[in-house]
């Protein structure tokens, strides 16, 4: 039996206590829902911050993801596009046996068939989610597509929760092709911007690539969008690697070799990996990647290219 519940009776737990965990929280606790959160780095150096957040706005942290799930009605799965089976795998055999189990993450059609076998093996019932966009801006209102046969079930529960789900189909993986898809463009746009844009500013033509992309597509500002598209990257290319790979993987289900998806996930990397060696300065700092101008970024990688040499 599927449990159904008013949502001031709903008990949330978050499995990823990252940007996207810290945003529905705040959005579930502000509607007055109990929730709870775990993430990994709850049991390592970068606990405090977490701590600190949860304590700000009323959340319980569990001591992990299995007594994360013995408390939960709902369980929200939003970790790295890596840990996605794991993640449901830890939660699965504490779930309750009518709870429900949202996955949220940026996975391949087969990685969410995986975690689905594992919840629903456990009693749980579990419902796969593609987020459309950027969460940040839509925060918990963010476009979401449900699939799975238990989706069409859960869609009005969670809504009265605040969220903006609407069902594609009721056959796992179909949500997430959507998503793997959409991402081959949107990630593979971030790459292309990055990489034209820094290598026209060391010829010194950016002025005239602007002029002429502008002339073609007049409806972009790619002032703004190439700010936007850097800024991104180096504050999360780790994580959209993490899910160009899963893209990848996807087209590779398909029969296609993903040329595309894996030059894309190689430059997300690659940004990530100067942003940890502090290329760009540390968040919260007024050098971080929050100018208007994407020059300096790419000021900054040139920079490090001809240190290199």
């Amino acid at each position: 039996m599927v449990m159904t519940l008013t949502s001031n009776q709903w008990h949330v737990g978050i499995v990823g206590y990252g940007e996207v965990g810290k945003i529905l929280a705040e959005d579930l606790c502000r509607d007055g829902i109990k929730v709870s959160a775990y993430d990994i780095k709850l049991d390592g150096d970068q606990a405090r911050p977490l701590q600190e957040h949860a304590a700000g706005i009323g959340v319980t942290l569990a001591l992990s993801s299995a007594d994360l799930a013995t408390r939960a009605d709902l369980i929200v799965s939003a970790v790295t596009a890596r840990e996605t089976v794991s993640a449901a795998q830890a939660c699965a055999g504490a779930m309750k046996k009518s709870a429900w189990f949202l996955d949220f993450n940026s996975a391949s059609p087969a990685a969410k068939q995986r975690a689905a076998k594992l919840v629903n093996w456990g009693g749980g019932h579990y419902v796969e989610g593609a987020v459309m966009t950027s969460v940040p801006p839509y925060r918990i209102k963010v476009p979401l597509l449900l699939g799975g046969p238990a989706a069409a079930e859960l869609a009005p529960l969670i809504n009265e929760l605040g969220f903006n789900a609407k069902v594609a189909s009721d056959k796992l993986g179909v949500s997430s092709a959507v998503k793997m898809c959409r991402s081959i463009m949107i990630k593979g746009m971030e790459a292309m911007v990055i990489e034209a844009f820094t290598t026209a500013r060391a010829y010194g033509v950016e002025d005239q690539v602007l002029a002429s992309l502008k002339a073609t597509f007049p409806g972009i500002d790619w002032e703004k969008q190439g700010a936007y598209f850097f800024q991104r990257v180096i504050e999360h290319g780790r994580r959209r690697a993490e899910e160009v790979r899963e893209v990848a993987e996807t087209v590779r289900e398909a029969g296609l070799t993903p040329w595309s998806a894996q030059g894309t996930a190689e430059r997300q990397a690659w940004i990530a990996d100067l942003a940890d060696q502090g290329l760009f300065g540390q968040k919260g700092s007024e050098e971080f990647a929050r100018s208007a101008d994407w020059r300096t970024e790419a000021d900054r990688i040139l920079k490090q290219i001809k240190s290199a040499e």
